[in-house]
């Protein structure tokens, strides 16, 4: 990805609020690839949630920059972890490090997922 002159700050480099959009959007993209639709879980009364998030914010970027941003997920009990590290493509300094906890609403009620189980089991 690039980073954008609009994402910058008074001092040149990304806002930290940006690297969260960098991070959903990487998620957002893994499931695509796994062929999950947010909206047709919906319909089925699934959502996944954040419930935390760790970060880190290490090597600024810069406008026009490019980033590699790259993911993990592990599980911990009902919880999904989603362990992501975004790196300036140029030298591949770490700019970024975040691990985002993801729990799922069915029927408006914290509980397992299977079919989130199912998609991720290759991952995991």
């Amino acid at each position: 990805m690039e980073v954008r002159d609009y994402e910058c700050d008074i001092e040149g480099i990304v806002n930290n609020a940006n690297y969260l959009h960098y991070a959903e959007h990487t998620r957002h993209l893994f499931l695509r690839s796994l062929g999950i639709s947010f909206a047709a879980l919906h319909e089925k009364g699934v959502d996944a949630v954040v419930a935390r998030m760790n970060l880190q914010f290490k090597t600024p970027l810069r406008c026009d920059d490019h980033f590699i941003s790259r993911l993990a997920l592990t599980k911990e009990g009902i919880k999904y972890v989603f362990h992501q590290a975004i790196f300036r493509a140029s030298d591949e300094k770490l700019c970024f490090r975040g691990d985002i906890e993801i729990v799922c609403l069915v029927n408006g009620r914290l509980a397992p997922s299977p079919d989130y189980d199912e998609a991720f089991k290759p991952y995991i």
